[in-house]
Protein backbone atom coordinates (compact mmCIF):
# COMPACT_ATOMS: atom_id res chain seq x y z
CA UNK A 1 0.00 0.00 0.00
CA UNK A 2 1.46 3.32 -1.07
CA UNK A 3 2.02 5.87 1.67
CA UNK A 4 0.08 9.13 1.39
CA UNK A 5 2.32 12.15 1.83
CA UNK A 6 1.48 14.41 4.77
CA UNK A 7 0.98 17.80 3.18
CA UNK A 8 1.88 20.84 5.21
CA UNK A 9 -0.70 23.50 6.04
CA UNK A 10 1.11 26.84 6.06
CA UNK A 11 -0.23 29.27 8.66
CA UNK A 12 0.44 32.66 10.20
CA UNK A 13 2.53 33.07 13.34
CA UNK A 14 0.87 35.35 15.90
CA UNK A 15 1.47 35.46 19.64
CA UNK A 16 3.47 32.23 19.60
CA UNK A 17 0.62 30.30 17.93
CA UNK A 18 -0.10 29.24 14.35
CA UNK A 19 -3.59 30.44 13.41
CA UNK A 20 -5.14 30.36 9.97
CA UNK A 21 -6.16 33.73 8.61
CA UNK A 22 -9.43 34.80 10.19
CA UNK A 23 -10.65 35.56 6.67
CA UNK A 24 -10.07 31.99 5.57
CA UNK A 25 -8.22 33.23 2.49
CA UNK A 26 -5.18 31.61 0.93
CA UNK A 27 -2.97 32.28 -2.07
CA UNK A 28 -0.65 30.12 -4.11
CA UNK A 29 3.10 30.37 -3.74
CA UNK A 30 4.90 29.21 -6.85
CA UNK A 31 8.41 27.98 -7.48
CA UNK A 32 11.01 29.49 -9.78
CA UNK A 33 9.32 27.87 -12.79
CA UNK A 34 5.91 29.28 -11.93
CA UNK A 35 4.60 25.92 -10.77
CA UNK A 36 2.55 25.40 -7.61
CA UNK A 37 4.64 25.20 -4.45
CA UNK A 38 2.27 25.70 -1.51
CA UNK A 39 -0.98 27.24 -0.36
CA UNK A 40 -0.20 30.14 1.97
CA UNK A 41 -2.46 31.86 4.48
CA UNK A 42 -3.37 35.35 3.26
CA UNK A 43 -3.41 37.62 6.29
CA UNK A 44 -6.16 40.19 6.69
CA UNK A 45 -6.34 43.52 8.47
CA UNK A 46 -7.83 41.70 11.46
CA UNK A 47 -4.84 39.35 11.54
CA UNK A 48 -2.53 42.38 11.47
CA UNK A 49 -4.40 43.95 14.39
CA UNK A 50 -4.19 40.69 16.35
CA UNK A 51 -0.45 40.60 15.70
CA UNK A 52 -0.03 44.16 17.02
CA UNK A 53 -1.98 43.25 20.16
CA UNK A 54 0.30 40.24 20.69
CA UNK A 55 3.42 42.32 20.09
CA UNK A 56 2.30 45.01 22.55
CA UNK A 57 1.48 42.41 25.19
CA UNK A 58 4.95 40.88 24.82
CA UNK A 59 6.81 44.19 24.76
CA UNK A 60 6.87 44.83 28.51
CA UNK A 61 8.45 41.52 29.42
CA UNK A 62 10.87 41.43 26.47
CA UNK A 63 12.11 45.01 26.76
CA UNK A 64 12.84 44.66 30.48
CA UNK A 65 14.91 41.49 30.14
CA UNK A 66 18.61 42.00 30.58
CA UNK A 67 20.41 42.64 27.30
CA UNK A 68 22.58 39.62 28.02
CA UNK A 69 19.51 37.39 28.29
CA UNK A 70 18.07 38.78 25.05
CA UNK A 71 21.37 37.89 23.40
CA UNK A 72 21.10 34.33 24.72
CA UNK A 73 17.58 33.98 23.35
CA UNK A 74 18.58 35.33 19.93
CA UNK A 75 21.59 33.01 19.86
CA UNK A 76 19.19 30.15 20.50
CA UNK A 77 17.38 31.13 17.27
CA UNK A 78 20.66 30.57 15.41
CA UNK A 79 21.08 27.18 17.09
CA UNK A 80 17.66 26.01 15.91
CA UNK A 81 18.26 27.44 12.44
CA UNK A 82 21.49 25.46 12.25
CA UNK A 83 19.52 22.30 12.99
CA UNK A 84 17.15 23.12 10.12
CA UNK A 85 19.90 24.17 7.73
CA UNK A 86 19.06 21.55 5.10
CA UNK A 87 15.37 22.48 5.23
CA UNK A 88 16.17 26.15 4.66
CA UNK A 89 18.44 25.23 1.74
CA UNK A 90 15.62 23.18 0.20
CA UNK A 91 13.19 26.08 0.75
CA UNK A 92 15.45 28.55 -1.04
CA UNK A 93 16.16 26.18 -3.92
CA UNK A 94 12.45 25.50 -4.44
CA UNK A 95 11.39 29.13 -4.07
CA UNK A 96 14.13 30.91 -6.00
CA UNK A 97 15.54 28.17 -8.21
CA UNK A 98 19.10 28.85 -7.04
CA UNK A 99 21.84 26.24 -6.91
CA UNK A 100 22.47 24.27 -3.75
CA UNK A 101 25.78 26.10 -3.28
CA UNK A 102 24.18 29.55 -3.54
CA UNK A 103 21.32 28.55 -1.27
CA UNK A 104 23.81 27.27 1.31
CA UNK A 105 25.69 30.57 1.11
CA UNK A 106 22.56 32.54 1.96
CA UNK A 107 21.44 30.16 4.69
CA UNK A 108 24.86 30.22 6.38
CA UNK A 109 24.94 34.01 6.09
CA UNK A 110 21.49 34.21 7.69
CA UNK A 111 22.53 32.05 10.63
CA UNK A 112 25.73 34.05 11.06
CA UNK A 113 23.73 37.28 10.92
CA UNK A 114 21.56 36.16 13.82
CA UNK A 115 24.68 35.31 15.83
CA UNK A 116 26.16 38.73 15.00
CA UNK A 117 23.16 40.59 16.37
CA UNK A 118 22.97 38.26 19.38
CA UNK A 119 26.51 39.30 20.24
CA UNK A 120 25.61 42.99 20.05
CA UNK A 121 22.55 42.70 22.30
CA UNK A 122 24.50 43.54 25.47
CA UNK A 123 27.07 45.85 23.84
CA UNK A 124 25.23 48.39 21.69
CA UNK A 125 24.23 50.47 24.72
CA UNK A 126 27.87 51.21 25.53
CA UNK A 127 28.53 52.22 21.91
CA UNK A 128 25.35 54.21 21.16
CA UNK A 129 24.93 55.68 24.64
CA UNK A 130 27.32 58.03 26.36
CA UNK A 131 28.15 60.25 29.31
CA UNK A 132 27.71 63.82 28.09
CA UNK A 133 30.26 66.50 28.89
CA UNK A 134 28.35 69.16 30.85
CA UNK A 135 29.39 71.94 33.16
CA UNK A 136 27.93 71.66 36.64
CA UNK A 137 27.68 69.42 39.70
CA UNK A 138 25.79 66.64 37.97
CA UNK A 139 26.11 63.67 35.63
CA UNK A 140 24.38 63.73 32.25
CA UNK A 141 23.88 60.28 30.72
CA UNK A 142 22.21 59.32 27.42
CA UNK A 143 20.98 55.74 27.16
CA UNK A 144 19.27 53.99 24.22
CA UNK A 145 15.92 52.32 24.86
CA UNK A 146 13.64 50.28 22.58
CA UNK A 147 11.10 52.14 20.47
CA UNK A 148 8.25 49.67 21.03
CA UNK A 149 6.23 47.72 18.49
CA UNK A 150 7.90 47.71 15.06
CA UNK A 151 6.02 46.83 11.87
CA UNK A 152 8.30 45.47 9.16
CA UNK A 153 7.76 44.91 5.46
CA UNK A 154 10.37 42.23 4.84
CA UNK A 155 12.52 42.26 1.69
CA UNK A 156 12.26 39.66 -1.06
CA UNK A 157 15.50 38.08 0.18
CA UNK A 158 13.39 35.40 1.81
CA UNK A 159 15.73 34.34 4.60
CA UNK A 160 18.84 36.52 4.87
CA UNK A 161 16.87 39.71 4.29
CA UNK A 162 14.18 38.53 6.70
CA UNK A 163 16.51 37.79 9.62
CA UNK A 164 18.46 40.99 8.86
CA UNK A 165 15.37 43.07 9.67
CA UNK A 166 14.03 40.97 12.56
CA UNK A 167 17.23 40.38 14.56
CA UNK A 168 18.27 44.02 15.13
CA UNK A 169 14.75 45.00 16.12
CA UNK A 170 14.42 42.35 18.82
CA UNK A 171 18.05 42.67 19.95
CA UNK A 172 17.28 46.21 21.10
CA UNK A 173 14.17 45.09 23.02
CA UNK A 174 11.48 45.84 20.45
CA UNK A 175 8.75 43.43 19.40
CA UNK A 176 7.89 43.02 15.73
CA UNK A 177 5.06 42.36 13.31
CA UNK A 178 6.57 41.22 10.01
CA UNK A 179 4.93 40.99 6.61
CA UNK A 180 6.94 38.29 4.86
CA UNK A 181 7.87 38.43 1.20
CA UNK A 182 4.70 37.75 -0.78
CA UNK A 183 6.70 36.14 -3.58
CA UNK A 184 8.86 33.91 -1.37
CA UNK A 185 6.81 33.12 1.75
CA UNK A 186 7.87 29.52 2.45
CA UNK A 187 11.24 30.29 4.16
CA UNK A 188 9.40 32.77 6.40
CA UNK A 189 7.02 30.04 7.54
CA UNK A 190 9.96 27.79 8.32
CA UNK A 191 11.55 30.64 10.28
CA UNK A 192 8.32 31.06 12.29
CA UNK A 193 8.62 27.39 13.28
CA UNK A 194 12.18 28.11 14.39
CA UNK A 195 10.90 30.98 16.54
CA UNK A 196 8.33 28.70 18.15
CA UNK A 197 10.93 26.01 18.82
CA UNK A 198 13.46 28.43 20.32
CA UNK A 199 13.23 30.47 23.53
CA UNK A 200 11.59 33.53 21.96
CA UNK A 201 8.50 34.42 24.02
CA UNK A 202 5.21 34.38 22.15
CA UNK A 203 4.39 37.76 20.63
CA UNK A 204 7.97 39.03 20.38
CA UNK A 205 8.06 38.02 16.70
CA UNK A 206 4.86 37.79 14.66
CA UNK A 207 5.03 36.75 11.00
CA UNK A 208 2.25 37.37 8.49
CA UNK A 209 2.07 36.08 4.94
CA UNK A 210 0.03 37.81 2.28
CA UNK A 211 -0.07 41.13 0.47
CA UNK A 212 2.06 43.97 1.82
CA UNK A 213 0.06 46.42 -0.31
CA UNK A 214 -3.06 45.34 1.58
CA UNK A 215 -1.73 44.99 5.13
CA UNK A 216 1.04 47.59 5.39
CA UNK A 217 -1.22 50.70 5.17
CA UNK A 218 -3.18 49.50 8.19
CA UNK A 219 -0.02 48.84 10.18
CA UNK A 220 1.36 52.24 9.15
CA UNK A 221 -1.73 54.01 10.48
CA UNK A 222 -2.11 51.79 13.57
CA UNK A 223 -1.85 53.99 16.67
CA UNK A 224 -0.13 51.28 18.73
CA UNK A 225 2.71 50.74 16.23
CA UNK A 226 5.75 52.84 17.11
CA UNK A 227 8.05 52.31 14.16
CA UNK A 228 7.89 51.19 10.55
CA UNK A 229 10.64 49.43 8.62
CA UNK A 230 10.04 49.63 4.86
CA UNK A 231 12.96 47.43 3.82
CA UNK A 232 10.81 45.43 1.42
CA UNK A 233 8.94 48.32 -0.20
CA UNK A 234 10.42 49.11 -3.59
CA UNK A 235 7.32 50.92 -4.89
CA UNK A 236 8.05 54.63 -4.33
CA UNK A 237 4.36 55.56 -4.37
CA UNK A 238 3.43 52.95 -1.76
CA UNK A 239 6.41 53.94 0.40
CA UNK A 240 5.33 57.58 0.33
CA UNK A 241 1.77 56.62 1.27
CA UNK A 242 3.03 54.55 4.19
CA UNK A 243 5.24 57.39 5.40
CA UNK A 244 2.25 59.77 5.34
CA UNK A 245 0.08 57.27 7.24
CA UNK A 246 2.80 56.75 9.83
CA UNK A 247 2.86 60.46 10.62
CA UNK A 248 -0.50 60.13 12.37
CA UNK A 249 1.26 59.21 15.61
CA UNK A 250 4.81 60.26 14.65
CA UNK A 251 6.17 56.78 14.01
CA UNK A 252 9.87 56.34 13.44
CA UNK A 253 10.24 55.28 9.77
CA UNK A 254 13.22 53.35 8.44
CA UNK A 255 13.32 53.43 4.67
CA UNK A 256 16.05 51.52 2.85
CA UNK A 257 14.53 49.80 -0.20
CA UNK A 258 15.73 46.22 -0.56
CA UNK A 259 16.81 46.89 -4.12
CA UNK A 260 19.49 49.20 -2.74
CA UNK A 261 20.74 46.81 -0.05
CA UNK A 262 23.33 44.05 -0.41
CA UNK A 263 22.22 41.68 2.33
CA UNK A 264 25.45 39.69 2.03
CA UNK A 265 27.49 42.79 2.92
CA UNK A 266 29.00 43.13 6.37
CA UNK A 267 26.28 44.43 8.74
CA UNK A 268 26.65 47.63 10.75
CA UNK A 269 25.00 49.14 13.81
CA UNK A 270 22.72 51.26 11.61
CA UNK A 271 19.67 49.03 12.05
CA UNK A 272 20.20 48.81 15.78
CA UNK A 273 20.45 52.58 16.01
CA UNK A 274 17.40 53.16 13.79
CA UNK A 275 14.97 51.47 16.17
CA UNK A 276 15.91 52.98 19.52
CA UNK A 277 15.02 56.12 21.43
CA UNK A 278 17.60 57.98 23.51
CA UNK A 279 16.75 58.81 27.11
CA UNK A 280 18.91 61.46 28.80
CA UNK A 281 19.13 61.50 32.59
CA UNK A 282 20.56 64.26 34.80
CA UNK A 283 21.76 63.26 38.25
CA UNK A 284 23.42 65.42 40.92
CA UNK A 285 26.94 64.44 41.89
CA UNK A 286 27.24 63.13 45.45
CA UNK A 287 23.58 62.24 45.87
Amino acid sequence: MARVEVRKTHKLYIGGAFPRSESGRTYEAVDSKGEFLANMAKASRKDARDAVVAARKAFGGWSTRTPYNRGQVIYRIAEVMEGRREQFIDDLRASEGVTEKKAATYVDAAIDRVVWYAGWADKYVQVLGNANAVSGPFFNLSTPEPTGVVAVVAPAGPLLGLVSVIAPAIATGNTVVVIASEKYPVPAVTLSEVMAASDVPGGVVNILTGSAAEIAPWLASHMDVNALDLAGVDDAKLAAELEVASAENLKRVLRAPAAEVDWLAEPSLARLEALIETKTVWHPIGV
